[in-house]
């Protein structure tokens, strides 16, 4: 009897006959019982996240343990994203120069755009611009922000979690494309009405039709490329978040201004003659919302974002309209003309930027930390050196990015000059005073992005969908209103020759 085993620990791993076992082997066999049963605890306990869990789930393993696939490709990638200065530079450095490219273009493109009829005639459009070009980039950035967590992470191994990500975030974005772009029109509207003290029902229809149609045609073509992106770029070993969010921009601003210059000149043409065809229009685009609700639903983690994750796009999409008064003021004054071509270049790389240290801020906290957990040092963001000195991954990525700041724009204020074709050069002390206006702008928004997204993280939010829609609106404000701020300094001074 007293070689009997007891019945609180028997277990299916050890098939041991009675007649067998000895006294010593029953010690031995006890022992490794109890030594392995806490180990079978801890394997057992990180199944209840599975694959289709929230990217940021409420409860984490803690004290370095990870199970299964999934956690050790986060350990592969926490130890990966130790990486140096040159290989995050060279990462950097190409999508940043095309989206340089871009927004080169896009300012390229305003200028000639702005003296079509259609701009002319109905000026709430410039209003209606750093909106939908602020909303497009802000849904774009978001959108490879979450995917490029998601794919560091290892959400995206498995394939049908992966394409049950993939068709919830883009009905997602088309959803907020649809609704984002009527109040944008609506907000353009309302703010004209304000400075001008008149509108029209006219306007009103052309600017709803423009904007909704731009929003949704943008949104669904640059959705797909940002995905395939993704996945090449997880296919090559880059790291997303270097190149995600810059490519977002690359040519982003470019497709979506020359989208709502073509929309407004198009509905602008036969709008007298029949103004039925933009009614119709509006209402298809309405009728697909029910659509996207399912599809973005199927989805845990774009089903909570289908409830919570409308308040900071719409608060950037009501910021970036300020910086459309500034534009469509400054556009209106002789004197600061010129500032229509540098305006998207200033904002894009800004914002580019930024985006970029969020995301990669952002990837840090979520496979570091759990959510309301943050570094000890960033408990109290009020020290501007934390995020610029220091040799901590944020830092460093803080210096890297400042490094692009005066080369990058230098490059592409003389690729503006050389498009224009203009035989002089602009004065030293424009371009002195243009330079400095990037300058304070990208460091400011650095600065922001350190205190926000950890700001975020502690309240236990998603920087990924949170961060970028507030510092990219910020940026577009900043930059637009340092460009006029310097364009009258350089007005008072009589340096207009320089513009």
């Amino acid at each position: 009897m007293a070689d009997k085993e007891p019945e609180s620990v028997k277990s299916p791993l050890w098939n041991v006959s009675e007649h067998t076992r000895s006294n010593a082997n029953w010690q031995t066999y006890t022992t490794a019982c109890q030594t392995i049963s806490p180990i079978l605890h801890d394997l057992d306990e990180p199944a209840e996240c599975t694959e289709t869990d929230l990217l940021l789930p409420k409860k984490r393993p803690k004290g370095g343990r990870f199970s299964g696939s999934t956690d050790q490709r986060v350990l592969s990638h926490a130890g990966a994203s130790t990486e140096s200065i040159w290989s995050m530079a060279l990462q950097i450095l190409v999508p940043f120069f095309l989206a340089g490219l871009g927004t080169v273009s896009a300012g390229i493109l305003l200028d000639v755009v702005q003296n079509w009829g259609v701009f002319l005639e109905i000026t709430e459009l410039f209003i209606l611009i750093p909106a939908i070009l602020g909303m497009k980039g802000n849904l774009e950035m978001t959108l490879a922000s979450r995917l490029s967590t998601a794919a560091n992470a290892g959400k995206l191994e498995l394939p049908n979690e992966k394409w049950m990500l993939i068709a919830g975030n883009l009905a997602l974005k088309q959803l907020q494309a649809t609704v984002l772009g009527l109040l944008a029109s609506l907000l353009a509207v309302l703010l004209g009405w304000f400075a001008e003290g008149q509108t029209s029902v006219n306007h009103l229809i052309l600017l709803c039709s423009t904007s909704v149609s731009t929003a949704f045609v943008a949104s669904l073509l640059q959705g797909v490329i940002m995905v395939a992106l993704i996945l090449c770029s997880k296919c090559l070993g880059i790291n997303p978040d270097n190149v995600a969010t810059p490519m977002a921009a690359s040519f982003g601003d470019l497709i979506t201004l020359a989208l709502l210059a073509c929309f407004s000149q198009w509905f602008y043409s036969f709008m007298e003659i029949n103004p039925f065809v933009l009614y119709l229009m509006d209402l298809s685009y309405l009728c697909l919302i029910p659509l996207w609700v399912i599809i973005s639903s199927k989805h845990p983690e774009t089903h909570i974002l289908l409830r919570t994750g409308w308040q900071p796009i719409i608060a950037a999409l009501a910021i970036s309209s300020i910086g459309g008064v500034i534009l469509d003021k400054s556009v209106s004054n002789p004197n600061l003309a010129g500032i229509v071509i540098y305006a998207p270049v200033i904002n894009g790389i800004g914002g580019n930027l930024v985006s970029i240290q969020a995301s990669r801020i952002s990837t840090n906290l979520h496979l570091n930390h759990t959510p309301g957990e943050v570094p000890e040092g960033q408990r109290l963001c009020v020290n501007p050196c934390r995020t610029f000195f220091g040799t901590g991954t944020n830092q460093r990525s803080a210096q890297v990015l400042l490094l692009f700041v005066i080369p990058g724009q230098l490059i592409f204020f003389y690729i503006i000059q050389l498009i224009k074709g203009g035989s002089a050069l602009p004065s030293p002390l424009f371009t002195a005073a243009y330079l400095f206006a990037a300058l304070i702008q990208v460091i400011l928004l650095l600065y922001l992005a350190d205190c926000l997204v950890h700001c975020l993280w502690r309240r236990n939010k998603d920087p990924d969908t949170e961060s970028i829609p507030y510092l990219t609106a910020v940026g577009d404000v900043l930059g637009t209103a340092l460009l006029s701020l310097a364009f009258v300094l350089l007005w008072c001074i009589s340096d207009g020759h320089g513009l």
